[in-house]
Parts: structure tokens; C-alpha cells; sequence
């Protein structure tokens, strides 16, 4: 979105998704200082350190939650001069994100929940619930880009920031949503966005960015220890097949992780798969990584943002990991509802339950779900 001052006539009613934090704090002012129409709402999601039942409450209404992100999304809210309201979507979260979240490790494979948030809460639920209450658009802190397209379709790109670029939590927007987003800080970076909270005075200026999982307060293995049946078994060696030691359930592992198996000994050994059916974690020594590298996987369940799957085979660059650099790669289709990855080059620990997302340099194309390794 650009910085100019709109006239009346494009004056548009518009929701933001304050959290608290400064980017969506600064989004909200950007948008005010344009000159349009502007409620803010926080969304109040599930925490691991409330109980397990949760009351469903009214689901918009003037409540203000105890928590500090709130609290503090209150006050910006009160200093930019905008309404602001509290969304409780924290049985829904729970429901969508954590479970999910949970019989995906339990599965045997690696989840990514901030993907499944943004599908089924951020942009979801409260993508549904703007366009209800008659707001123009739905904006949000995320940094990514949009751009409209000749036949008036919305193409998204990757933000002005490379590091903090989110396009790869958003892969299956659609056009429908497309059209009521607003995305304010495509084109500014984080510095930049840090200075105009300071020029704006907003409290959260300096406010620390959590890296974390939101929902998990304290080590990640200890939320699956917490909320899982975990069965001990044997840790095999790929070279050799030896059993090696014993894991603490499969659950705990991903594919990769070097730091957190206690196998003692040379070492060290990296996970290079789970066998979920005999129960065998299967490590590789530093010598001998080579059962870590593939080039080619299965993603499934997958979204084009053009609305079209692609025919036949292309050529695009891949990423299985958020911040990590994409990579050359063939797309081609492989069968109903999937596609088959050929890299250019091999890529180490690729994760089923990842997210593979696709890019025609710095446009977004679509992604999906990585399914196996080939």
C-alpha cells in the first residue's frame, strides 16, 4: 500500500488484526494516517497454560481478555484513536491448530502450524467474519506484497524485506480473499517499520519479536511429552542397522535433528527417518549424511493462487522451510491432487508434513503439503 493521503471517494472501511506487536501496530496507523475507516481486533487464541475445556464465548464483543498482548493491543488502539474489539477464537484455535498440530507429530510427521493458523483462523474464521460485520477489507502486519493483474486478478510477491518476508505461511490465500486484503508493510522493511513506531510514539516500538510457537510456553518437547502417549524404542544406525540406543518416542524427533537424541558415543548422528510402524528411529553418522539428501519428494493438498492447477510440467523455485533460500526445481503433475519435486540440486531433511511452497522468482505460485520422499 502506498503512503499517499486518499480522497474521500476511496475512503475504505477496514479491520486490522492487531496483535500487540509493533508490525501490526504500525499497519493500523499507516492505514489511519491515509484516511480510512479503521476498527482494530485482537485475536484471542489458545494458550498452553490454559485449561484443557474452553468455554465457547460470544464470538465478537467488547471483551477484553487478561492477557498482556491484549492489553497492549488496547492501548495502541486508544493512542491511534481507532474502535477496538476483542475476537475470542480460542476453542476454534484449539480445535484447528493444536490438535492438528499434535496428531501430526503423532503421525510421524512434522507440522507446520503457523500455515494452518493463517489458513483457518488469521484468514480464515476472521476473513469471514469481516466481510460480515460490512468491512471493505481485512488487513494484517504480514510482510508480502500484492499487485493487481491485467484481467483484474491479485498476484502476491515477496516483501521488500527478504528476511522477513511471510509469503510462505500464505500460500493458500485465494483470489476471493485476495481481493478484501490489505497487506501494509510489503514495501518497508523491518528497520523501517521500527522507526515509524518510534516516530508514531506506539508502545511496542521496541517490544521483543517471540520466535516460538505461539501457543507453547515452555521447550517444544515437553508440550508433546505433556499431551502424548509416547512409546520408548529402539535407535537404529542406517549404515549398518545396528541398534545404537533408545529414543523416547518418535514424536520428539524430526527429520535432521542432531542435538536432543543422547545417543552418546563418536556422534554425532542426525535423524534420517522414522519408522512409525516398527517403531524405529533411524540416525545417521556425520560421515555419512548422504540418507539425509533427496531431490525429489510428493507435495499434496495443494493451492494455486492463480485458481488453476498447472497442466504440465515447470520450471519454478521451491522452499521447504520458512527463510530458507528457494531452489531451482521441475514441477510436474504426478497424480489427482499432488505434484512430483525434481531438484536441481539435493536438499537435506525433507520433512513430510512441511510445507513446500512455489515461486516464479519473487511472485508466490502456490504449495502444498511435502507428502514423502522419493
Amino acid at each position: 500500500m502506498s503512503k499517499r493521503i486518499i480522497s474521500q471517494k476511496n475512503k475504505l472501511k477496514i479491520l486490522v488484526a492487531l496483535s500487540g506487536g509493533v508490525d501490526s501496530a504500525v499497519a493500523t496507523q499507516l492505514l489511519v494516517n491515509e484516511g480510512h475507516d479503521v476498527s482494530a481486533v485482537f485475536l484471542r487464541l489458545w494458550q498452553e497454560s490454559e485449561e484443557e475445556s474452553i468455554e465457547k464465548k460470544n464470538n465478537f464483543e467488547n471483551h477484553i481478555s487478561s492477557d498482556l498482548a491484549c492489553q497492549d493491543a488496547k492501548k495502541i488502539a486508544q493512542k491511534i484513536g481507532v474502535p477496538f474489539f476483542c475476537l475470542d477464537l480460542s476453542l476454534e484455535f484449539k480445535q484447528k491448530v493444536v490438535d492438528y498440530f499434535l496428531f501430526e507429530y503423532e503421525s510421524g510427521r512434522t507440522p507446520n502450524p503457523c500455515v494452518v493458523c493463517n489458513r483457518e483462523i488469521k484468514l480464515g474464521l476472521l476473513f469471514k467474519q469481516t466481510l460480515a460485520l460490512a468491512y471493505d477489507f481485512l488487513a494484517t502486519g504480514h510482510y508480502l506484497r500484492t499487485a493487481k493483474n491485467n484481467d483484474g486478478s491479485i498476484a502476491v510477491f515477496k516483501a521488500k524485506d527478504k528476511l522477513k518476508d511471510q509469503s510462505y505461511f500464505l500460500y493458500n490465500l485465494n483470489q476471493s480473499q485476495l481481493k478484501n486484503l490489505y497487506f501494509p508493510l510489503g514495501n518497508y522493511t523491518k528497520d523501517e517499520v521500527k522507526e515509524l513506531a518510534n516516530k508514531f510514539g506506539l508502545i511496542t516500538a521496541n517490544k521483543k519479536e517471540s520466535q516460538d510457537i505461539c501457543f507453547i510456553t515452555g521447550l517444544h518437547s515437553d508440550f508433546l511429552k505433556k499431551h502424548l502417549k509416547l512409546v520408548l524404542g529402539d535407535i537404529k544406525l542406517k549404515e549398518t542397522g545396528k541398534t545404537i540406543g533408545r529414543h523416547q518416542g518418535l514424536a520428539l524427533y524430526t527429520l535432521g535433528q542432531r542435538k536432543g537424541i543422547d545417543i552418546g558415543g563418536d556422534g554425532p548422528y542426525y535423524v534420517a527417518e522414522k519408522d512409525i510402524k516398527n517403531n524405529i528411529l533411524w540416525v545417521a553418522s556425520a560421515l555419512d549424511i548422504s540418507f539425509l539428501e533427496k531431490k525429489e519428494f510428493i507435495v499434496r493438498d495443494l493451492n494455486w493462487l492463480s485458481g488453476e492447477a498447472p497442466k504440465s510440467s515447470r520450471t519454478c523455485q521451491v522452499a521447504i522451510r520458512y527463510s530458507q533460500e528457494a531452489v531451482a526445481a521441475r514441477v510436474s503433475p504426478y497424480e489427482a491432487g499432488a505434484v512430483k519435486v525434481e531438484l536441481v540440486k539435493a536438499i537435506r531433511a525433507i520433512a513430510s508434513g512441511q510445507s513446500a511452497v512455489f515461486y516464479d522468482k519473487q511472485k508466490l505460485l502456490g504449495g502444498g503439503v511435502i507428502d514423502n520422499s522419493l
